[in-house]
């Protein structure tokens, strides 16, 4: 399913009159991957905020080819090219490994040239890419160049999907116990196959979910997203936004 959203700079996603579009992988491919993406960018060139949401990426853009970018601690900003457009696959929390060949820490807040990590298949994967003829052409061309792992997830990448079904609402020491390891192994292998700690993990999910909500709900009641999310308070919730932002909710989704 294609899904064609217009967004302002404000909102979640940051995009300053950007097309973003997304499409659902098939059933063997979505318990690994959230979405394939693209963005069209506007006439001008603009600057792209990029909030932290705890995934993986693969993206491909025809001025910087293919490149794996990290799980971000905190926002990141890039510029986009006027008139360009980016293609990308946005992994699910902790399971990027099983395609990139790499622990995700080390990419953290960084990014890799995928021919690096790929040297078998990034360049003939970019010369289609290349060759494309629309944005839809380079999104099925991107997502059915990853084939589902014949493996299924492993124990550490199922707790890290149940923290995620949970928005980052979970009881970690549970969580490792279920996965057969003590909080201080969970610690290590989540932050090998996730690229944030366990907590960050946790922190930055929670942070996506009271961004979603606000979203729907168009004239956003900051305490009553903050109790939905299950932070605290709303200091709380504001403190997140400002750790993850640099601003406060309240500037972030100000013209909804």
């Amino acid at each position: 399913m294609l899904i064609a959203i217009y967004l302002s700079v404000d909102l979640v996603n940051f995009f300053e009159m950007a097309v973003y579009c997304e499409e659902t992988p098939d059933l063997a491919l979505a318990p690994w991957v959230e979405c394939c993406w693209s963005l069209e960018s506007p006439p001008d060139a603009v600057n792209h905020r990029v909030p932290p949401d705890g995934c993986l990426d693969i993206l491909y853009d025809r001025r910087n080819g293919l490149r794996a970018i990290g799980t971000m601690t905190v926002e990141q900003r890039f510029q986009l090219t006027q008139g360009s457009f980016s293609v990308g696959i946005r992994f699910r929390p902790g399971k990027a490994r099983s395609f990139l060949g790499v622990t995700p820490g080390e990419l953290t807040d960084g990014a890799a040239e995928l021919i690096d990590l790929w040297p078998g298949r990034a360049a003939e994967l970019k010369r289609r890419l290349d060759d494309a003829k629309s944005i839809q052409e380079a999104m099925r061309i991107l997502l059915g160049s990853m084939p589902a792992p014949a493996a299924a997830p492993n124990p550490v990448q199922r707790a890290i999907e149940a923290v995620a079904a949970a928005n980052g609402n979970a009881d970690l020491d549970r969580v490792a116990c279920q996965a057969n390891l003590s909080p201080r192994q969970f610690r290590r292998r989540c932050l090998e196959e996730s690229g944030l700690t366990p907590k960050r993990l946790c922190r930055v999910l929670r942070f996506r979910h009271a961004c979603r909500i606000a979203e729907a709900a168009g004239r956003p009641n900051w305490s009553e997203i903050a109790a939905e999310a299950e932070y605290f308070d709303q200091a709380h919730l504001i403190r997140d936004f400002h750790d993850f932002t640099g601003l406060t909710p309240m500037a972030v989704f100000s013209n909804i």
